[in-house]
């Protein structure tokens, strides 16, 4: 059982999630704030005291992909985040197609009737939770298949 963080890289925020425990679920943290797009010394180390509170064995960021599959600018800017998180952090981070996690939090906070300045303030966050839960359930359904259930026979 390890923990695994999630996050969701952008211009100007990381939004952050954590599963429980038992890989089951993702669980919003935060979402970590820079001044600049370029200033990532604070964002680094604050997502590093996360990984030391919570026990993170494993990051898995979210990659953006267009719909096609190709990958743009800001896809490109995540996978340098990717090689300086593993650097500082000498953990793994394993990239995620993220093509309609943004879509899913849009609908997540339409249902919950998040309007205007709050969805601003929640939506990197929802995203993050967005992207591990749908790693973990991957995840899940791979050791499901594989007959790593956790029981005995």
């Amino acid at each position: 059982m390890i923990r695994i963080m999630g996050l969701d890289y952008g211009d100007r925020t990381v939004g952050v999630a954590i599963s429980d425990p038992l890989g089951l679920t993702a669980q919003g943290k935060e979402i970590v704030r820079r001044e600049r797009p370029t200033k990532l010394r604070r964002t680094c180390a604050r997502i590093e005291e996360l990984i030391v509170e919570y026990g993170v064995q494993r990051i898995v960021l979210g990659l953006p992909v267009h719909m096609d599959g190709s990958e743009g600018e800001r896809a490109q800017k995540t996978r340098e985040f990717k090689e300086m998180l593993e650097r500082r952090t000498g953990l793994e981070v394993e990239l995620w197609d993220e093509r309609l996690t943004t879509v899913a939090a849009e609908r997540y906070m339409d249902e919950a009737g998040l309007k205007g300045g709050k969805r601003k303030a929640v939506v990197d966050e929802i995203a993050a939770v967005f992207i591990l839960q749908s790693y973990l359930d991957r995840q899940k359904s791979a050791d499901m298949l594989s007959g790593e259930d956790g029981e005995e026979e």
